[in-house]
């Protein structure tokens, strides 16, 4: 610190939000819709400026770029053989929101089903279905699973392959049928995803719920904050202190506190507030102010197995990419007609399925690309290829997240101990099985796939393939679970079922961190849902 005076902003405010992603920008605008309540946002990074945070095909721009990403890694992983991995975090209003894939993807009813099992009232798919239909601005309409009123919109991919086509009839050749929405309940089959844009453009949670109130006068954003820790009363939160400009600041809350800082950010801010595993936070020097062992524990992600098959005979994006005269193409396709590949999510082909017959529902999930490249930032291969990335659904294993210093601007610690179980060992090389056999369907010969990762000469036997998903696998970026919810009698619960922190006052954590279990798919809409299902929880506490 270059000071030690701590100014206050102005006034009390009824609710300080802490982050302003994907679930940050909803609960601003549900929070802030009353007049009388006065909202404060923080946000760590920047206002969302940038070109590249609005075309689709940005992320490749935007991951792995200071502006936008925190820059995070992981800690050496055994199960990846040893391999640290980049993992891409948003830093900017909109959050994850204004630099992910954009699929718009719900998971299964069973996960929630299962979350209520768990005793969560009001966590069921029946419970939590409503809400998600009530976001929706979806290209379907008012239908049985959508609806058309909600801010959040959903549309068709922009943009077809003639060798996704394919990858379609090779599914449909092993049994897998073709669905027309991944978001009934039931996500099995193969399609092209749905993605949060509009017209060609992202859809961000900064643009769908954040920018169109910030003119509320009741509604106040500060950008480019570094939260220090949060400040108590006793053992009620009572407000956030921040630095801003290298100037220490306090701002207090009347009413609540609410983390929506992100699977990462939430428990670290925990932490360095004091609330934590005590023996972690003694071996960084942060005095305990309320021990909470789970904070930081629980991390669940989706490790997907990148596999790369070289093609023949058809167009990929890698021909057009090293191609001025396809980069010119695509540039005005773009600006003409908001079409073509400029618009397309990192995948825009999706496979619901079951890693062996033995799984009880779809358990593996493809992630289908026109292109490959070594990794996020790295230019395209030059020869033409797919890539067929499978992930787990749902991992058995679990990390963590924890203070690397007592130093608010250190990054954690993050280990999410990919692949310590057999049962994802299992799964990781059985889905490298699905993916080999997926690529040798007829539908697929005209093309000749060829496999270049992880390689014709890694073995079918199972401990090949469980080095080699070592070897190749790489994140989805979907951590979650670092402040899960669960009952008083859970060790590792943070939350009740109202996203309270437990043993605390004033004090919410309402973003992916609370899930107890992963979904079953990409995690933003269901991050999106559980923070206009938290608003209507803080407003009804609150009356």
């Amino acid at each position: 610190m270059t000071d030690t005076a701590v100014s206050r902003l102005d006034g009390d405010f009824d609710y300080i939000i802490v982050g302003a992603g994907s679930a940050g920008c909803v609960l601003a605008n549900r929070l802030s819709a009353d007049p009388k309540n006065r909202v404060l946002v923080l946000e760590a990074g920047g206002r969302d400026n940038w070109i590249w945070f609005h075309i689709p095909a940005g992320y490749l721009f935007a991951i792995g770029n200071p502006r936008a990403d925190w820059m995070f890694q992981t800690e050496k992983e055994p199960g990846l053989n040893g391999r640290a991995l980049n993992y891409p975090r948003g830093k900017v209003v909109g959050g994850c929101s204004a630099i992910n894939g954009m699929i718009s993807m719900r998971g299964q009813s069973q996960d929630y089903d299962h979350w209520r099992q768990l005793g969560l009232t009001g966590w069921g798919w029946d419970d939590v279905a409503p809400v998600f239909r009530k976001l929706d601005n979806h290209f379907l309409g008012d239908t049985e699973f959508h609806g058309a009123g909600g801010e959040w919109r959903v549309e068709e991919s922009r943009v077809r392959w003639e060798v996704l086509d394919a990858v379609i009839r090779a599914a449909n050749e092993m049994g897998i049928p073709t669905t027309p929405d991944f978001n009934t309940g039931d996500n099995t089959g193969v399609g092209y995803f749905h993605v949060n844009q509009k017209r060609g453009i992202r859809m961000s949670a900064a643009r769908a719920f954040l920018k169109p109130v910030l003119k509320r006068p009741n509604l106040r954003l500060e950008t480019g904050v570094l939260v220090e820790k949060l400040s108590f009363d006793g053992r009620r939160a009572a407000g956030v202190v921040f630095r801003q400009g290298g100037r220490l600041v306090e701002a207090r809350a009347r009413g609540e506190v609410i983390l929506a800082a992100g699977a990462i950010g939430s428990p670290q801010i925990l932490q360095l507030s004091g609330v934590g595993a005590p023996d972690w936070l003694g071996e960084v020097g942060v005095p305990v102010l309320h021990g909470l062992e789970g904070v930081g524990r629980n991390l669940q992600d989706h490790l997907q197995q990148r596999a790369i098959f070289k093609v023949e005979g058809v167009k990929t994006l890698n021909t057009a990419y090293h191609s001025l005269i396809g980069r010119a193409a695509m540039g005005m396709q773009y600006a003409l007609l908001q079409k073509g590949p400029l618009t397309m999510s990192p995948s825009q082909l999706g496979i619901f399925t079951r890693s062996s017959p033995d799984q009880e529902r779809s358990n593996i999930e493809f992630h289908v690309q026109p292109l490959s490249l070594d990794k996020f930032g790295e230019p395209l291969h030059r020869f033409p290829a797919i890539t067929v990335s499978a992930c787990n659904l749902r991992p058995t294993s679990r990390g963590t997240v924890r203070l690397r210093s007592a130093d608010p601007a250190a990054k954690p610690v993050i280990a999410p101990n990919y692949l310590a179980t057999y049962e994802d060992r299992t799964v990781a090389a059985d889905a490298i099985r699905v993916t080999r056999r997926l690529m040798r369907q007829p539908a697929m010969q005209p093309y000749h796939p060829e496999e270049y990762l992880p390689g014709p000469t890694v073995g079918d036997d199972d401990a090949s393939l469980a080095k080699a998903a070592g070897d190749i696998g790489t994140t989805i970026f979907h951590p979650v679970g670092t402040a899960k919810m669960g009952l008083p009698s859970d060790p590792h619960a943070v939350v009740d079922e109202r996203l309270r922190v437990i043993g605390l006052g004033g004090l919410r954590v309402v973003d992916a961190s609370v899930m107890p279990t992963i979904t079953s798919g990409n995690t933003n809409t269901p991050t999106i849902m559980i923070a206009d299902k938290a608003a209507t929880m803080v407003l009804a506490d609150n009356r």
